[in-house]
């Protein structure tokens, strides 16, 4: 036959097996290996550009072969190994597109040349065998579609995880403190703040310190964690509670004025008077003694007592330290 044909069916095993003939019988077998050319590829050669106009499909006898594809900055990024019996190229072929790739020989490579016309021959001629190739090809494509999607939505996954970590504090799950800066700040920038109220409480637990001297740095975690959990029971939808640094926490209240406020303070206060936390007796005991504990709240509301981020955060901060100066365990409204 012409056009370099083999003149005698195929047998390689490798081919046999490949899923582009794999639902075939013998005789169809034999009439596509007919149109197809065996090829050596030198080490080091690139049977295709990226870019270049596609005109052959291939399937992968030996050797070694690697995709990669250009970066913006004119590296190249490896993509995938191909495996023996694979096919590649076709959808060059098929949807006439440019090749996604470059494909390149690691060693020296043998592979299987089906030109493009002879393949839409193969497709006239004999529609049954297209049908079936067809078929594989498409099978081919879901599967790299689904594996896609798995990878995407892994990136999904370790994305917001990213995401979460950036926004968060690791010991409480609470949001950390950028989170709620850039919060109150959005806030203002929106103009949001001149119609409505905004509350902001900062809170701190009194004598924290003592507890870590007597029972532990674990103690003191565990009442960390208590009060954010005491946050989260009390909070209201929309509002966002934060760790700022230690033992001191910050609840952002949209549209809340000093009045409400206080009253959500009141219930914070009472709600961790109530719980009875057990920690180590002394550090690096494992014998569990009950403590309570007690916060310290100060608010502020915006724009009666600031208008925008630095001030707010100033505000609260002084009904913080006036509520301790005060005696503790008390909330307190900035002036």
């Amino acid at each position: 036959m012409s056009g370099g044909r083999s003149d005698s069916p195929i047998t390689d095993p490798v081919l046999v097996k490949s899923p582009l003939f794999a639902n075939m019988s013998e005789l169809e077998f034999n009439a596509v290996t007919a149109f197809l050319e065996r090829r050596r590829v030198k080490k080091g050669t690139t049977i295709f550009m990226e870019g270049d106009a596609g005109e052959d499909m291939y399937v992968f006898l030996a050797g070694s072969l690697s995709a990669f594809v250009s970066q913006s900055d004119g590296t190249q990024r490896w993509l995938f190994d191909i495996k023996q019996g694979d096919f590649f190229g076709e959808m060059s072929v098929i949807a006439h597109e440019p090749r996604s790739a470059t494909l390149t020989a690691k060693e020296d490579t043998d592979v299987m040349v089906l030109q493009g016309i002879d393949f839409y021959r193969i497709i006239f001629e004999h529609p049954m065998i297209g049908v079936k190739m067809l078929k594989a090809i498409g099978a081919v494509q879901n599967q790299w579609l689904d594996q896609t999607s798995k990878h995407l939505s892994d990136l999904m996954r370790w994305g917001e995880t990213a995401r979460r970590r950036a926004i968060t504090d690791e010991l409480t799950g609470l949001y950390n403190r950028r989170f709620l800066e850039e919060s109150i700040k959005d806030r203002f920038d929106q103009g949001s703040v001149g119609l409505r109220k905004m509350s902001l409480m900062m809170l701190d637990l009194d004598k924290v310190h003592a507890i870590n001297e007597r029972h532990g740095p674990q103690a003191g975690d565990q009442v960390i964690i208590t009060v954010a959990d005491v946050l989260r029971l009390v909070m209201r939808s929309g509002d966002i509670a934060a760790r700022l640094s230690g033992d001191e926490f910050a609840v952002l209240l949209p549209d809340t004025d000093a009045v409400e406020a206080k009253m959500v303070a009141e219930r914070i206060r009472e709600s961790v008077m109530k719980k009875e936390v057990m920690v180590p007796k002394s550090p690096g005991v494992p014998e569990k003694v009950p403590i309570n504990i007690r916060t310290s709240l100060g608010i502020a509301v915006a724009p009666t007592h600031a208008k925008n981020l630095e001030g707010l955060l100033f505000a609260a901060d002084g009904a913080l330290r006036k509520a301790k100066e005060l005696g503790r365990n008390r909330v307190e409204l900035a002036k």
